[in-house]
């Protein structure tokens, strides 16, 4: 897993939650700084996908761990 700058852990949050927190954290960070995301719902793979599709911020990293999904997101 690669540097942040910021950590949200959105676990046992269900969609839309963790994506609303992401966007709240993300307001907060400077371009070109990262947002590490912890999330536990399954659907939060696909939902981050399209979330950084939509904002034109950069899914650097998405992985799964024991049920843990983990996002590495930069600021636009």
């Amino acid at each position: 897993m690669a540097n942040f700058d910021k950590e949200l852990d959105a676990s046992g949050l269900n969609c839309p939650l963790p994506i609303l927190r992401a966007k709240k954290a993300l307001a907060e960070l400077d371009s070109g700084q990262v947002l590490h995301i912890i999330a536990t719902d399954p659907g939060s793979v696909k939902d981050f996908e399209a979330f950084a599709n939509q904002t034109g911020n950069e899914l650097m990293e998405s992985s799964e761990n024991g049920g843990k999904f983990e996002f590495l997101i930069k600021k636009a």
